[in-house]
């Protein structure tokens, strides 16, 4: 949708467009009335294992969100085909597209595997598609990465989240959690051990739930973009649902 042109004219910059050129204010996120629906989180975790640290650490972090407020899902992984080997309508994958739209924020958290993310996890993400129409399902929400590692501490499979976490354009949060030697810190019963670790879990949760509830009803404003109000619907949703890469 095209915007009135703006009250000012833009002779030094001679390459934009006016009537599409937008000059953010503090008056642009106040024009809304907040939500007033508990947050909602989509948490993902990246093993199969019947004691996953991951999803240990997914359901803790959970628990968490629960009680500041926050409504949670955690999709199961098992049963998701690998990306192009099924179709979209597999009942795995309308679920967690489902989720996906669902939420408002997310929580990632993969083991390290061989220095890296699991190909669970990321096949959770490459599922989550990059476009619904001409908009990106996961633009505009929050996110907080975790990890966990066998050995010592390490942050590789978080740093590759964050990276999947901006070209998904999430706002990633700064904080996140990456345990290590993660067989120590849970108790037979399931349940993280207190530890530096878990009040770390704790800071990420709260500061997801801050972030989330400062955000969401802006989200749309945020990720608006100059270059996408010049396409059409119809232009950005050739560009973004390209077929072959």
């Amino acid at each position: 949708m095209r915007r009135a042109a703006v009250s000012i004219a833009l002779p030094e910059l001679p390459n934009i467009d006016a009537g599409l050129f937008d000059r953010p204010s503090p008056e642009r996120f106040s024009n809304t009335a907040p939500a007033r629906h508990a947050p909602r989180f989509l948490l993902l975790y990246g093993s199969l294992r019947e004691r996953s640290y991951s999803r240990l650490l997914t359901e803790e972090a959970a628990r968490l969100l629960q009680a500041m407020g926050g409504e949670t899902r955690i999709f199961d992984p098992a049963g998701l085909p690998l990306p192009d080997s099924a179709p979209d309508d597999h009942p795995k994958v309308q679920e967690l597209r489902a989720l996906a739209q669902w939420a408002e924020g997310m929580v990632w958290c993969s083991p390290e595997r061989h220095g890296a993310m699991t190909g669970i996890m990321k096949a959770q993400i490459d599922w989550i598609p990059l476009s619904v129409g001409a908009v990106r399902p996961t633009q505009g929400k929050t996110l907080a990465v975790m990890q966990v590692s066998g050995g010592s501490q390490s942050f590789n499979a978080v740093n590759q989240l964050r990276v999947l976490g901006r070209w998904m354009r999430m706002l990633t949060i700064p904080n996140q959690s990456s345990v290590a030697k993660a067989f120590l810190e849970f108790d037979e019963a399931g349940r993280m051990k207190p530890s530096a670790y878990y009040e770390r879990v704790v800071d990420v949760m709260e500061e997801l739930v801050k972030f989330t509830l400062l955000t969401r009803d802006a989200a749309a404003y945020l990720v608006d973009r100059y270059s996408e109000r010049k396409e059409s619907a119809e232009q950005l949703s050739k560009r973004v649902n390209q077929r072959a890469i």
